[in-house]
């Protein structure tokens, strides 16, 4: 089973102990640009599952074994091999999953690399210090945990899945992956790299499928030892049951609806501009400030400059330089954007920017919409939307702002702009967020902890943390006499 995309050859089989596996059930790829089927995949289910458990088992008896040089230097070898291949991952992934073929180019895929360049040197100098109690000398290492399961959302799939994938294998992990269902494509070009690479069979899988099939045997397996996902609260919770049984340990990366402070005494173009980024990748960013929260005496002149720049943004093919926001992802997620705000409507808020579908563009184009001052407690304004849809509320003080951006059940991300600093600090640490951001949007360093709070997750991923979580931390104590010479 093969599909071309973009004139790129694609293998559309499993990729299991170094094998291409078929599936006699298939599912298709559909690309959001135009809504023509792209790809058809093997279906997995339990039994493949099962299998490419099974092998990561096997290889896991040696991988973990290899020393850390060595896994660096596979993972070095895969990431010499994503740099060669940016173009036809890019274009892979665009045609797959909707996004700037810009970003994938200039951001996205050079990030892919770099995650596996990252990890492979975090390795090499992951320490910790011995330390002495009673002349006893207490020693930590950090030793593989086993299979980690890992499912990740079409979004940004290649590098929201390899900034799992990499620390696993660096911590001498082996990992059966689960791509996205509806953005697949470029999983299976990274199953033929890590092989091109010279990994081991076994030590990297990926499982194609629907989530309640593949993503639910692989949840519920006994054979994995961590489990690792990002996307929805509701699969989170089915996940977290299943994953449960076994008591095996979580890392969730899950949504937000997350505040943007704007104070008055901000630099306003640059609040305007960041506030606009909002929408990047047609608003399918966990991340997102995707409620505004603008001091009543800047919330005129804010409101003005923001729909006046926001009606110049270019929407159309993501294939094409100079267009700004793709399409949404998939017919349900398009009727799901769209379903939030007439039922918006519905309860007598109208938006002041966009409000529906581009009837110019047809096909799954939605407006950047914004709302002003949603009722308090509406839908709108409480739940994750996750597409081109910003709210706006004003408030009089800075006591006010905090306490608004920290009315809701997630605690994602969050966004200050204010010329104050003293203000700054006080606000970040105040707020209920994972991360803060400072007069700046989506600055990211793999060095850094990440992850939310409430229902935006659990635990922390990045730096040593990652492999706090993929590894089994391990105390030594030794005793400073009783041994023989």
């Amino acid at each position: 089973m093969r599909a071309s995309v973009e004139g790129v050859e694609i293998d559309t089989r499993h990729w299991i102990a170094g094998e291409r596996v078929t599936s006699d059930r298939r599912f298709a790829s559909v690309s959001p640009i135009d809504e023509a089927p792209i790809a058809e995949l093997s279906a997995g289910g339990g039994a493949e599952i099962d299998r490419a458990v099974s092998a990561a088992r096997d290889a896991f008896r040696t991988w973990r074994n290899t020393s850390p040089a060595e896994r660096a230097r596979y993972l070095h070898r895969i990431a010499d091999i994503v740099e060669s291949r940016v173009e036809q991952l890019a274009v892979v992934e665009t045609r797959d999953n909707g996004s700037l073929l810009r970003s994938h180019r200039r951001g996205v895929m050079p990030r892919v690399a770099m995650n596996f360049r990252f990890f492979a040197d975090w390795l090499l100098q992951l320490d910790h210090p011995d330390f002495d109690v009673r002349g006893h000398r207490n020693h930590v290492s950090y030793d593989p945990s086993g299979v980690a399961a890992i499912i990740t959302p079409w979004n940004a799939p290649l590098m929201l899945g390899t900034w799992r994938i990499a620390p696993a294998l660096a911590a001498g992990c082996t990992v059966v992956y689960k791509p996205p269902e509806w953005a697949p494509l470029t999983a299976s070009l990274l199953a033929d790299i890590s092989a091109e690479a010279g990994l081991p069979a076994g030590v990297f899988n990926v499982v194609q499928g629907l989530g309640r099939e593949a993503g639910a045997a692989l949840a519920a397996h006994p054979g994995i030892a961590r489990m690792s996902f990002t996307g929805s609260v509701p699969t989170a919770r089915s996940i977290a049951r299943a994953a449960g049984e076994n008591l095996v340990p979580l890392s969730f990366e899950l949504g937000g609806k997350s505040p943007f402070i704007v104070f008055a005494d901000c630099d306003f173009e640059l609040a305007v501009n960041t506030a606009i980024g909002q929408f990047d990748n047609a608003g399918q960013v966990c991340l997102a400030g995707t409620r505004l929260l603008v001091e009543d005496r800047l919330r005129d002149r804010f409101v003005e400059a923001f729909i006046e720049k926001a009606k110049k943004i270019r929407q159309g093919d993501p294939r094409d330089e100079t267009v700004d926001i793709g399409p949404q992802i998939s017919r349900p997620h398009f009727e799901r954007i769209d379903g939030f705000v007439q039922r918006a409507r519905a309860a007598g808020m109208q938006p002041v920017l966009g409000g529906g579908p581009n009837t110019d563009l047809g096909g799954l184009y939605y407006q950047p919409t914004l709302f002003l001052d949603p009722a308090a407690g509406s839908e709108i304004l409480r739940d994750e939307v996750f597409g081109p849809v910003l709210c706006l509320q004003s408030f009089k003080t800075e006591s006010e702002a905090v306490a608004m951006a920290n009315d809701t059940e997630y605690g994602l991300a969050a966004v200050v702009m204010t010329g104050d600093k003293a203000r700054a600090e006080r606000v970040t640490a105040a707020v209920d967020a994972g991360l803060v951001w400072n007069n700046c949007f989506f600055v990211r360093d793999l060095r850094q902890a990440f992850g939310g709070n409430g229902k935006s997750g659990i635990g922390r991923e990045g730096g040593t943390w990652s492999f706090d979580f993929y590894c089994n931390v391990k105390n030594s104590v030794f005793a400073p006499n009783g041994w023989r010479e």
